[in-house]
């Protein structure tokens, strides 16, 4: 008798912008849903279980904390976050986790620690998100890895959000597609020994660059990849939070990219962040190219 290893992909929306700059990525989840997304998923021959939505919540102002705002509904969120992963990945699933601001990422790796086994995040991103908030200018979507890595300055409630603390080593961490580094990220990513590939070595050779990833990633129990859609070329793709039109991945690229990460026997949760609905010019033809890239790379892990 032939045991099947097929997981089933437990869908997860975050519908939150507390950690950003402004709303708009609170709408991310119910727009992939809008569009198709499960709808392409299971036409692409994966069996999908839509867990719905955590509470979520739209950004406003928080003068009560400058330098961290709406820090206890960033906790919330990521908190609801780790439970759901937790409970996805108890029962041998793989998780796809829709935001929200890059903040959800500390509830799946939280989560995804809970029965103690290791964790490797892969970190598409255009930033590195490694200031702690006392750099920072009070959004704590940037400051991800930084508590993530228990970086001096980070805040108790975000760092102390797992079963361990720091919840990830600089080694269990590589940035990829990185671009935007201040002077304080790299010094850290020098001095912490933290790996990187850089957007141009992956634009200069999309299959090299993930090949180098994946043999990074193979001493881990549990592959997480983050990826947050400002790593795409906002004019080619006007979908993300930040509107800078410096030059990131076609989609094209991100697709050959995440073709083959979701394809390691390791991979467990994709997290997608900064997804803002707000900013499309034509939301159906955006999210359809979305929705299709997606479905295209999850296919091979079906």
């Amino acid at each position: 008798m032939t045991i099947s290893t097929r997981r089933d992909l437990h869908l997860i929306g975050a519908p939150s912008s507390a950690g950003a700059y402004a709303p708009g990525q609170e709408k991310a989840p119910a727009a992939f849903r809008k569009y198709g997304l499960v709808a392409a998923m299971t036409e692409a021959g994966l069996r999908v279980q839509d867990r719905g939505d955590v509470d979520g919540f739209r950004w406003h102002p928080d003068p009560a904390n400058p330098k961290a705002m709406n820090v206890d509904v960033v906790r919330r969120v990521a908190q609801s976050v780790a439970d759901q992963v937790a409970d996805s990945l108890a029962v041998e699933g793989t998780a796809l986790i829709l935001g929200g601001d890059c903040t959800i990422e500390l509830g799946t790796v939280a989560g995804g620690l809970r029965d103690s086994k290791s964790v490797g995040l892969l970190y598409i991103d255009f930033d590195a998100d490694l200031n702690p908030p006392e750099q920072s200018d009070g959004a704590l979507d940037w400051t991800g890895v930084a508590h993530m890595l228990d970086i001096p300055g980070v805040v108790s409630q975000l760092a102390d959000l797992g079963p361990r603390r720091p919840l990830l080593s600089p080694q269990d961490v590589l940035l990829f597609a990185v671009e935007n580094v201040t002077p304080g990220e790299a010094e850290t990513i020098r001095d912490r020994g933290m790996q990187k590939i850089s957007l141009q070595e992956v634009k200069a050779d999309p299959h090299e660059a993930t090949r180098q990833a994946l043999a990074w990633a193979t001493c881990y129990q549990r592959l997480f990849v983050h990826l947050d859609v400002d790593a795409l070329t906002y004019v080619d793709c006007p979908i993300a939070e930040n509107v800078r039109r410096s030059e990131g991945l076609r989609l094209d690229e991100l697709s050959t990219v995440l073709g083959m990460l979701l394809t390691a026997p390791n991979w467990r949760a994709l997290t997608i962040t900064e997804v803002n609905p707000d900013h499309a010019p034509n939301e159906a033809e955006i999210f359809g190219r979305l929705i299709e890239m997606l479905a295209g790379s999850l296919k091979g892990s079906a």
